[in-house]
């Protein structure tokens, strides 16, 4: 009888991953690439498949557990069918019978011990000299709205000895630093009274729903609880964790970016008359040719030749980080929520390698099946809104970008050309900026620059 061991795969870049679905039970016979479980970060999904074929013999790990490195061993399978009957003594963990349901296969056993504490006088890494970017669900390694003291904590930032002598990593503390969060003041409630990021992230909602203080006025005030139940049948749902952090990140952004946005149309009638020409190359080659990279393409000249929309602004607020690369963000509609996958080097893609980067993360957000990697590095974020219509929104600013472009449904105008009307394609284009580093002036020339790009596509060659 041979036992395959399935681990934790390579995490992607994410600190730390959470089991929130056991697919299978002990006794359940797999093939290879069935799915046994589905891990989640802060910013995706993943589903793990089964390297062999076999009978599932025990579950080292539970519905809940979080892990934090790969490697870690998840369940074992029995190559050859047998299911091993093990002891509590022999496998450290109470055997579960087989055939079991799958909610029951995936909490009756132990969670397994996954790392174990750091001491307590672990030192506290520095600070880094900008912050990662985010997408607006997963942004990815998304993290947590701040507090409405965030502001306060920004002006008056707490001492270099917040949280000396307290129990919790590394990811904790810098997430507390980022909060402005002194842990001195947090209780923990993970082993030992070790804080972890669920008691920053309460501590931090705590001070939201307090009362504006009279000195301060800092605070935001809390919505009034309603009674929705009183007007008529109500049900209610939990949203999902991609949900939670894009509402997080989102509430973030606006809270701390004072937002500006300009629109503009652009004229693509011959940029969608060249679309048409090339459908049978397109289909040749097994891409679908949109004009989304068009707009990659367009963008990422766009921000090389006004290169302050590919700065980010410096933690201490007094300096800026100038991006010297081009990776853009785009916004993916999911039934998970709202995913934001990275196309990585565009000013060096030809279209059709675009095209087909675009389609094969699309299809990858929408399957759940995207990395934490894939949703890192962004140094802009285009949201399109073409294909659901509507004729013009405002996007919120993905910080620690400083700009994102939104695009809405194009439609068939009259546009006077001196001598007549003429039948049009025209694009709405919104660009919403960070006015603490774009000014109207630079968002002016960009969006300017971009509308040309996009009405005459030969000058994507220039």
């Amino acid at each position: 009888m041979t036992i395959e061991t399935v681990r934790v795969p390579d995490l992607g870049g994410a600190e730390e991953v959470e089991v929130i679905e056991i697919s299978v039970a002990v006794g359940d016979r797999v093939e290879v690439d069935q799915t046994l479980l589905v891990l989640e970060s802060e910013k995706a999904t993943m589903e793990l498949p089964s390297p062999v074929a076999g009978v599932v013999a025990r579950f080292l790990v539970a519905e809940g557990d979080k892990i934090k490195k790969a490697g870690i061993p998840l369940l074992e399978i029995t190559i050859d069918g047998a299911v091993a009957a093990r002891t509590p003594t022999e496998t450290g963990a109470p055997a579960t019978p087989t055939g079991a349901a799958k909610s029951g296969a995936a909490k009756s056993v132990q969670p397994a011990r996954v790392e174990a504490p750091k001491p307590a006088s672990a030192a506290v890494p520095a600070a880094d000299s900008e912050p990662e970017p985010m997408a607006p669900a997963a942004s990815a390694v998304a993290t947590p709205a701040p507090a409405a003291e965030v502001g306060a904590a920004a002006q008056n930032p707490p001492p270099a000895a917040t949280g000396a002598g307290i129990y919790a990593g590394p990811y904790v503390r810098r997430l507390a630093r980022e909060l402005g969060v002194d842990l001195a003041r947090v209780s923990g409630s993970g082993p030992r009274q070790r804080v972890l990021k669920e008691d920053v992230q309460a501590f931090v909602r705590q001070r939201l729903t307090q009362p504006t203080a009279a000195a301060g006025g800092g605070a935001i005030p809390a919505v009034p609880e309603v009674d929705y139940a009183r007007y008529g049948l109500v049900t209610t749902g939990e949203l999902s964790k991609i949900g939670r952090l894009t509402a997080a990140n989102m509430h973030r952004s606006w809270l701390n970016v004072p937002h500006v946005t300009q629109f503009d149309d652009a004229d693509i009638t011959e940029l969608e008359a060249f679309r048409q020409t090339r459908k049978g190359e397109a289909e040749t080659r097994g891409v679908k040719l949109t004009p989304v990279p068009f707009i990659l393409k367009a963008c990422a000249i766009a921000l090389r030749d006004n290169p302050v929309l590919n700065r980010s602004l410096a933690r201490d607020g007094a300096h800026f980080v100038q991006r010297e690369y081009f990776h853009l963000g785009m916004a993916v509609d999911t039934p998970r929520g709202l995913l934001v996958p990275v196309v990585r080097d565009v000013d060096r893609k030809g279209i059709w390698e675009l095209a087909a980067e675009v389609a094969a993360l699309g299809d990858k957000a929408r399957a759940g099946k995207l990395t934490t990697n894939e949703m890192q590095g962004a140094c802009f974020t285009i949201s399109s809104l073409g294909a659901l219509g509507g004729r013009g929104f405002t996007p919120i600013v993905n910080t620690p970008e400083v700009g994102i472009l939104g695009v809405s449904r194009a439609a068939v105008q009259p546009v006077w050309n001196g001598r007549e009307f003429m039948p049009r394609t025209m694009l709405p284009l919104a660009l919403s900026y960070d006015h603490r580093v774009v000014n109207g002036g630079d968002g002016g020339r960009f969006l300017t620059q971009l509308v040309a790009l996009l009405s005459d596509i030969r000058l994507l060659l220039m």
